[in-house]
């Protein structure tokens, strides 16, 4: 099954896709590099399709745990100074996607959206220190009465180009529901009160909407 924000790309290159291989197949004589320009193709078709994939995820919601929030690996655990919101220190736990992770986000927990705010950006590269506060990025602060106010940042990466956020300022939201979506890109922040207990490991595969990152 696939996510709706890829319906209209996947629409327009099913018909380049389609419209390439008959052009190849009517215009290329040699049977070897029709065969070869083909599966090109296809191979390139596959990724798309495979980028916009979103599994339904059955979440028995729990409100003393945060879950991931996308699929992906573990590269960031630290305490830092958080800016933008806090201005304190927070627990920073940051998840890594490479292109072919599932790339829909879901709210970590269920909660008020207290902040949801765009930030225009660059385009480094995921892992770059500087890509959580100098990407193109959305911060969304949820509270609850258990872990009071946690806020997650989408951030965009080198081949990413459009953030997709439903987070609504003053809304509430449910744990393990899509909170939106990074077309092309690539890593996921959250941050946390510094008591809070981690139930992850740095360079840990997780799966968004399932795996336990924190609990209360």
């Amino acid at each position: 099954m696939f996510h709706k924000e890829g319906y209209k790309i996947i629409t327009i290159t099913s018909i380049f896709a389609g419209g390439l291989i008959l052009l190849i197949d009517s215009y290329i004589k040699l049977t070897w590099l029709v065969s070869l320009l083909s599966i090109i193709v296809l191979f390139f078709y596959v990724m798309i399709l495979q980028f916009f994939r979103n599994h339904k995820r059955k979440n028995v919601l729990i409100e003393n745990h945060i879950i991931a929030p996308v699929d992906g690996k573990v590269v960031v655990i630290e305490e830092v100074f958080e800016a933008e919101y806090f201005k304190d220190k927070r627990l920073q736990v940051s998840i890594f996607m490479s292109p072919i992770n599932v790339h829909v986000t879901r709210y970590i927990m269920s909660g008020l959206v207290k902040y949801s705010k765009y930030h225009p950006g660059k385009y480094l590269v995921a892992w770059h220190p500087k890509s959580s506060t100098e990407n193109e990025r959305t911060t969304i602060v949820i509270e609850n009465q258990v872990f009071g106010e946690v806020l997650y940042r989408q951030i965009a990466g080198a081949l990413a180009k459009r953030i997709i956020n439903y987070a609504v300022k003053g809304t509430n939201v449910v744990q393990g529901t899509d909170a939106g979506f990074i077309k092309f890109g690539s890593r996921i922040d959250i941050y946390l009160p510094l008591n809070t207990k981690l139930n992850i490991q740095l360079n840990q595969k997780v799966k968004g909407g399932i795996d336990i990152i924190a609990t209360k």
